[in-house]
């Protein structure tokens, strides 16, 4: 009795696995979802394409959705655009909504740029409904040398037919901000940009900014222009500064060529004065050497120390008033130098 509940139980499984089978391989429901919305395709297509790998609700919703709008799709078309990597009803979601809005775009435009990595929903949605971009603040520097910080909202839609191998919205951001910095530079003073910010627009539309990019630029506006640094007054400062470091640095360079000097001719008078002091020392000796000869008596010896003692009294009146006169203490030393030496000249 058990036996034959398991074998039915068995039978059952096996059964129900089979047509799971059935049903999953043959669409039965998808193909007459299909055959009521108007889209011919055999059960024999929706098998293939489970043998392909492609699952047939999506390839047969898109061609339903499309039948509807009115558009005629292939289905080879839409399995080897799924078969490529691409999204099929984004394509198909894309194309309806063009069709609707009376842009021109055709199922092979519409795959490339699906499978060029851009959302080409987002794009026809786009050019529909353009997209406002906010630039970074941009700083520029006038003639006058006045810094203005300007932001700018570029309103831009996408061009379908650049959307292929066209530049993104970085690139777009780049040029206005060039735009700007070049607009701004160019005018004599800050204060005719703050009066009419509507020339920076105009100067930067001239330009052809969009050129070789994904969008078409409708307008740009200044949304802010904000006054920054007096950068004309910054440099000619930091130039003074750097002028004035180089003259001190030029000054330095010649006071220490001046003290050089100055020391070598300390050092030319040192030399010179023990010159003198040895010629001076030279003088008692030949003194000495007068009296032993007879070529001097000692009266001219007294006279000579008359005439010494005359000179030192003339130069102590000529000293100026800072002069400081001798102690006693030092008047008796060079008076006993002066004996020693008589002394020694006997």
């Amino acid at each position: 009795m058990e036996n034959n509940i398991l074998i039915v139980v068995a039978i059952g499984v096996a059964a129900l696995f089979g047509l799971w089978i059935i049903f999953y391989f043959i669409p039965v429901g998808l193909w007459f979802t299909a055959l009521l919305s108007g889209v011919r395709i055999s059960l024999l297509q929706l098998i293939f394409m489970r043998w392909r790998k492609v699952p047939p609700t999506v390839i047969v919703r898109s061609l339903i959705s499309s039948t509807k709008a009115g558009l005629q799709l292939k289905r080879d078309d839409l399995e080897a655009h799924y078969l490529a990597g691409g999204n099929v009803i984004s394509v198909v979601n894309a194309l309806i909504s063009a069709d609707k809005a009376n842009m021109s775009l055709d199922f092979k435009t519409a795959t490339a740029i699906d499978l060029a990595g851009r959302d080409v929903l987002e794009a026809v949605q786009m050019s529909v409904n353009p997209k406002v971009i906010d630039t970074p603040p941009v700083t520029a520097v006038a003639k006058d040398g006045i810094q203005l910080i300007a932001k700018a909202r570029v309103t831009v839609r996408a061009n379908i037919k650049q959307l292929v191998g066209g530049a993104g919205e970085e690139t777009v951001l780049a040029r206005v901000g060039e735009g700007v910095v070049s607009s701004i530079g160019s005018a004599d003073s800050h204060k005719t940009v703050l009066e009419n910010p509507d020339s920076i627009s105009r100067v930067v539309l001239e330009k052809g900014l969009d050129s070789g990019t994904a969008f078409e630029i409708l307008s740009i506006d200044i949304a802010d222009i904000d006054v920054g640094k007096n950068i004309g007054a910054v440099l000619q400062m930091d130039q003074a500064n750097a002028d004035k470091n180089i003259a001190q640095a030029k000054a330095e360079e010649k006071r220490a060529m001046a003290v050089a000097t100055e020391q070598v001719m300390k050092a030319k008078a040192q030399e010179a004065r023990a010159k003198v002091i040895e010629a001076e020392a030279q003088i008692p000796l030949a003194i000495a050497e007068a009296f032993r000869s007879g070529n001097l008596g000692i009266m001219d010896y007294y006279r000579f120390n008359n005439i010494q003692a005359d000179t030192r009294m003339r130069d102590s009146i000529a000293e100026p008033d800072g002069f400081k006169p001798k102690t006693e203490r030092e008047r008796e030393r060079d008076k006993k130098d002066k004996n020693d030496q008589g002394t020694k000249l006997r």
